[in-house]
């Protein structure tokens, strides 16, 4: 028996199922899928064997993607085992956007160039031509990564949390992961620590170091949030003409706003947000640091750079991450109601996104072979196994806000700080590489971490290829490296 169908269904159908068939063309057969009824052993149970792969990443934020991306172009079976259900880590999740530039010369890496050119062919005009930094839009980018994964051949695992590792002697075989069904297994050959916690790493026992080591403290963290229904134009025209902040010399829709009260730099919003202080609109706390960009491709969309959650919850303590979330969030429905009420273009904005995770800027950080300290900074530090430069400057919120280097300088990232003579098996990607807290205040930028993410791709591949473990990579040696080490 035939069903009636009009054209018009007709027509959805045929295109739903194109779509489908574009789509599953992107992605490759699984290399790294274990055979059916597959187990372990772990914690007296049969738990079972997910994926059997050459390289496991763990953390699919900037520098996650990348190594996985690499490891599998590099051919690598790879896996990406990812927490949330999207790639991106903050720049998607926690809606940090856009990225930050690094200010050094010839930093973009070939990943980077890709990531960039990915963006614009999905409609997103990254570059202000003004500031150099990369704006992005969260929903395009974490499509960026999806179709990046599945051209390379990488399995995703969403909504997996790590759990513990296996190690047999100075090697991981086997991580543990917490998955919709349970317990699951993830053996490789070699793992990727890009979790930014270093978890993997302190979990078999690599030693590590948090928080500033003058205080303990860590940086403070973040709890961005999006505000739509904002009046743009109007906006900039009291910002940048009215008050004449120049602070931001780009234009719309490449847009920002900021003030940071106990800076050296002065900005004009200061004074409306210390108005708020005064009539107890907002707190103190509220009114420290604000700041808000434009999302390209949403438009009267910002992302917002604030609040800046007090110093006294830590980044790195469960239970006071926990009570952030709910201080933060009341300091968001505080500033947002303050700037809905007083900065002119945001008199009919509402919250339209909270991120999904804070903003972190620093938690544990590894000790590798090399640990990497202010003076190389400042000393514009060259190594011949650099894999990455930067010249961000020292970012250090609540403790240190550093010069610029002079123009055209830069340091190197010795890959040398992503391993460690624990585990030979096991690179560390992102922003808890081997370093001290004020040095990692300046590579802790997303462009930095994709490009040592991307080398840690490239390292994990090689040394399987070459039956070398990856903390004996020497990476003057490796043909395809990313980045080769300029001299000063």
């Amino acid at each position: 028996m035939l069903l009636p169908i009009s054209r018009r269904d007709f027509f959805k159908l045929a295109g739903a199922a194109a779509v489908g068939t574009l789509l599953s063309d992107r992605i490759k057969p699984s290399r790294a899928q274990a055979a059916s009824g597959s187990t372990i052993r772990y914690a007296d149970r049969d738990v079972p064997l997910l994926f059997d792969a050459d390289v496991c990443v763990c953390g699919g934020g900037p520098a996650g993607a990348a190594a996985a991306i690499n490891a599998a172009k590099n051919g690598a079976a790879t896996v990406l085992i990812e927490k949330g259900i999207a790639l991106g880590g903050l720049a998607v999740l926690g809606d940090v956007i856009p990225c930050m530039q690094t200010f050094a010369p010839d930093s973009d890496t070939p990943y980077v160039k890709i990531i960039k050119q990915q963006l614009l062919d999905h409609g997103i005009d990254y570059d202000d031509k003004v500031t150099g930094q990369v704006w992005t839009n969260p929903e395009t980018l974490s499509l960026i990564y999806d179709e990046l994964c599945a051209d390379a051949g990488v399995d995703i695992l969403y909504n997996a949390t790590l759990v513990d590792a296996l190690v047999d002697g100075d090697r991981i075989t086997t991580v543990i992961v917490q998955t919709i069904e349970g317990l699951a297994a993830v053996r490789s050959k070699v793992f990727v620590d890009a979790t930014g916690d270093a978890y993997l790493a302190r979990a078999v026992g690599v030693p590590s170091e948090r928080g500033y080591e003058k205080t303990g403290n860590n940086q403070p963290m973040s709890f961005r949030f999006e505000m739509g229904g904002i009046d743009l134009p109007k906006l900039y025209k009291y910002v940048a003409v009215k008050l004449k902040e120049d602070w931001c010399k780009s234009k719309l829709p490449h847009f920002e706003i900021a003030e940071a009260m106990h800076r050296t730099q002065r900005y004009k919003l200061e004074e409306l947000m210390a108005r708020g202080v005064e009539s107890g609109e907002i707190t103190q706390e509220e009114a420290e640091y604000m700041q808000a960009y434009t999302i390209i491709g949403k438009d009267g969309t910002m992302s917002m750079n604030c609040p800046e959650i007090p110093i006294k919850f830590r980044s790195t303590d469960p239970i006071e991450y926990s009570k952030a979330v709910t201080y933060g969030r009341r300091m968001i429905r505080d500033i947002s109601k303050y700037l809905i009420k007083h900065l002119p273009g945001f008199e009919h904005a509402y919250i339209a996104r909270e991120a999904v995770m804070l903003g972190a800027r620093e938690s544990w950080r590894i000790l590798g072979k090399y640990y990497l300290v202010e003076d190389d900074y400042h000393n514009q530090s060259r190594f011949p196994d650099a894999v990455a430069r930067t010249a961000w400057f020292i970012d250090a919120h609540g403790e240190k806000i550093s010069e610029k280097l002079p123009r055209g300088g830069f340091y190197e990232i010795p890959y040398r700080s992503l391993v460690s003579d624990r585990i030979g098996n096991l690179i560390v990607a992102g922003r808890c590489i081997s370093a001290s807290f004020i040095l990692q205040a300046s590579m802790r930028i997303q462009l930095t971490c994709m490009s040592i993410g991307e080398a840690a791709g490239i390292a994990s591949a090689y040394s399987i290829k070459n039956g070398v473990a990856v903390n004996e990579v020497q990476w003057e040696r490796v043909p395809n490296r990313s980045y080769v080490s300029q001299p000063k």
